[in-house]
């Protein structure tokens, strides 16, 4: 039985360069500390990293033996939020919903419950398929999970 390659070492964008391969994950995949993947190559290594992070877009895990594989964020079933966004981002974080905040929408992930509401405070709303990268938590970088600041 071969050893996976390991990956134990994080550069976060734009603190890496060179040739790179690369592996595909969407959000919630993107949140890891110790797990096996595939780079887009087909090539297995596994990430075993000190602690638990939130991989970003751009990201680049390096290999024991110097090779790097770049962190791409898949498209998943999102849902296009237009309209008076400050109003709807506020209703949106109220309910501590991760959401991807931009110049002229807001992008969350699919939930009829959430999608409903927002349709009643006059959002505008399509379904759309595109990468996650929503905010990072505010005393902190990456996710937040309670409010133990």
């Amino acid at each position: 039985m071969t050893e996976l390659p390991i990956a134990q070492t994080l550069h976060r964008k734009g603190h890496w360069h060179g040739p790179a391969d690369w592996v595909r994950l969407d959000y919630e995949a993107r949140f890891l500390r110790r797990k096996r993947l595939e780079t887009g190559a087909g090539a297995p290594f596994l990430v075993d990293l000190p602690q638990t992070v939130s991989l970003d877009h751009g990201d680049a895990l390096e290999l024991a033996d110097g090779r790097l594989i770049e962190v791409i964020a898949a498209p998943e079933p999102l849902c296009e939020v237009r309209g008076d966004l400050p109003r709807l981002a506020w209703h949106i974080g109220n309910r501590h919903t991760p959401c991807q905040v931009e110049p002229d929408r807001l992008l969350i992930r699919r939930d009829h419950v959430l999608q409903e509401m927002l349709q009643k405070l006059g959002a505008d709303l399509h379904e759309v398929e595109a990468p996650f990268t929503p905010e990072g938590g505010a005393y902190g970088h990456g996710r937040t999970h309670d409010h133990s600041h």
